[in-house]
């Protein structure tokens, strides 16, 4: 199994999992290989620190003898070629992850809590708005012309956009 770090044309980063490097490539010629955040199939493969065993080492000590070194060392050798390759790939880890993390967390949170009301988005949200229903959180699509109507009418609506991996169940 090979574990590749991606990227999209619009900087989001994700992992994908494939059976070799021919099996990435076929996948992406047939654009099957897709952002999770966007949909986006422009992807691109990022260089990814090696991962090193270097439990074996051995330093050498004062008098020249080769001594096996501390687990500490190695960490942090390894730490500092991931940040390294980090560096050299131009990508962000902190913030971007963060960012694409919350924000996921966000939608979760608002398809968990919502009713999904489909086309009837602007119907409903008229009905509650002028008391005609009880008022509940909802969801649904509506077009830009219905959503500036509802806008002047006083009801407040935002867009919500969906990523493509929340539309459907991962495996």
């Amino acid at each position: 199994m090979k574990v590749l770090n991606l990227q999209c044309s619009h900087q989001h980063s994700f992992e994908g999992w494939f059976a070799s490097e021919d099996d990435f490539q076929a996948q992406l010629s047939r654009g099957l290989v897709e952002c999770p955040m966007c949909a986006d199939k422009s992807v691109q493969k990022l260089p990814s620190a090696p991962r090193l065993n270097l439990s074996g080492r051995q330093e050498p000590d004062a008098s020249g003898k080769h001594l096996p070194s501390s687990s500490a060392a190695v960490d942090a050798d390894e730490s500092t070629a991931a940040r390294n390759m980090t560096a050299v790939a131009g990508t962000s880890t902190g913030a971007s992850h963060a960012q694409q993390a919350a924000f996921l967390q966000a939608v979760r949170h608002v398809l968990a809590n919502t009713e999904d009301v489909g086309t009837r988005f602007a119907d409903e949200a008229r009905r509650m708005h002028y008391g005609e229903q009880e008022a509940r959180s909802i969801r649904g699509q509506t077009s830009v012309r219905e959503a500036a109507e509802l806008l002047e009418e006083g009801i407040d609506v935002m867009p919500l956009p969906l990523p493509a991996a929340l539309k459907e169940t991962l495996q």
